[in-house]
């Protein structure tokens, strides 16, 4: 254990025992029972809810709910609540093994989706909205825990790269079953919910079969743990959760306003983005592995620039779709923060940092939508703008990492002095 020296909130209480049916000798990881494989799975189980509630919410809102954009925007809002307070899973770690955890948020996320159908007012969409967001959240957090935890750090790239690969098919599955669901089956928005929830319960319940619990090759810390040393790891978390919330709010929303973009032209864009992430993620993480992490975030930034200046000024729709594709392309390359928090951290802090990185990460979700959307009512372009500024702020941060991050050698300028008083922590 490091010296509490470094930590802000002191790591107290003691490890408990592994409990012997856990798999701890990597002999006994073999074949295809292996932690990468359950990270695989696991990640085909999200997009199959998450996924169907954003491509049905606006439209059952609004046909069975009576929803106007002022209960949407409610809704929207309280959806980033549980990803608010993705810190506590920490917490919850205190009763439950973090593998376990996982795989009851997948759960948790599934039924959510599941019973949406059945509940067709504000109240309902609430209540349901944020059992799945908090399933979501928790397992989001989870999973970026486990993985540092379990990949080798020369393989962490490619697997993360894998992961995204694995999530874009399955959504791509569902934008697929809910095309024949509601198109050639005619089946009611109840019945695409559950079809959706159903398939990640499903893939919750067999993972939780099928698959052997690991042991921890570190026990994790089972309080909040915010490091100075980590400092460029939480701007770098920041500034992503900011940029995000354009891309997502906003970059759709031009294509629909500006250019009259059809439910069905979005769609074809969201397939566009899927089929090329299925081949260009793991292509991705392997570049990682090659060039490493500054380099990669540099040329993520700098693009991320270019693209939100071209948003500002574009008036061509095509372009518009261009941008929108390869914006989106660029989302696999934020790996490059995951792995240098990897090679940077104590073993121990991984579980309590993911959840305190998603915290962080939607710190701006609470109010910056709605601050854009006022100025987005002076001028669109604005937005875009400001976009760039934060990608430029970013490219600065990206500039600090070192080519050879490690346990000490963290940023490049900025460091955190070796000795310094607890107090001062």
């Amino acid at each position: 254990m490091t010296d509490g020296a470094d930590q802000l909130i002191a790591y107290s209480g003691h490890c408990e025992e592994r409990e012997p049916a856990l798999i701890q000798n990597p002999d006994q990881r073999r074949g295809w029972r292996r932690p990468e494989v359950l990270l695989l799975v696991m990640a085909a189980g999200v997009p199959l809810s998450a996924a169907t509630w954003m491509a049905l919410i606006n439209n059952f809102s609004i046909e069975r709910a009576a929803f106007t954009g002022a209960e949407m925007g409610i809704l929207q809002s309280l959806r980033e609540i549980p990803g608010f307070l993705a810190f506590t899973v920490v917490f919850v770690l205190l009763l439950v093994r973090e593998q376990s955890l996982a795989l009851v948020s997948l759960v948790a996320l599934g039924v959510g989706v599941a019973i949406t159908g059945f509940f067709p007012s504000l109240t309902g969409l609430i209540v349901t909205t944020m059992i799945w967001s908090a399933g979501f959240h928790y397992y989001e957090a989870l999973q970026q825990s486990l993985a540092l935890q379990w990949i080798d750090k020369d393989k962490a790239p490619h697997t993360f790269g894998r992961i995204l690969a694995v999530g874009s098919f399955a959504s791509l599955a569902c934008f697929g079953m809910i095309y024949a669901a509601t198109k050639l089956a005619g089946l009611d928005f109840k019945w695409v919910f559950i079809l959706g929830g159903g398939a990640t319960l499903l893939i919750a319940l067999v993972a939780w079969a099928a698959f052997p619990r690991f042991a921890p090759p570190v026990e994790q810390r089972k309080t909040l743990v915010l490091r100075r040393r980590y400092w460029l790891y939480y701007a770098l978390v920041f500034m992503q959760g900011a940029r995000r919330q354009i891309f997502m709010v906003f970059a759709g929303f031009l294509m629909v306003e500006k250019f009259g973009y059809s439910v069905a032209d979005i769609a074809i864009l969201f397939f566009i983005n899927g089929a090329i992430n299925i081949v260009a993620a793991p292509q991705i993480g392997k570049l990682i592995g090659r060039i490493g992490e500054r380099r990669t975030l540099t040329i993520e930034y700098i693009g991320l620039i270019v693209i939100f200046a071209g948003y500002a000024v574009v008036d061509d729709a095509t372009v518009a779709a261009g941008l929108y594709v390869v914006d989106h392309l660029f989302f696999a390359m934020a790996i490059a923060m995951k792995t240098y928090f990897q090679k940077i951290a104590d073993p121990a802090d991984m579980a309590p940092t993911a959840g305190v990185s998603f915290t962080i990460s939607h710190i701006v979700a609470v109010f910056l939508p709605a601050l854009y959307g006022l100025l987005w009512l002076i001028a669109p372009a604005l937005v875009f703008l400001t976009g760039a500024g934060l990608a430029c702020i970013s490219l600065v941060l990206a500039r600090n990492i070192p080519t050879d991050p490690r346990e000490g050698n963290e940023v490049i300028r900025g460091k955190v002095p070796a000795a310094v008083p607890a107090a001062a922590e």
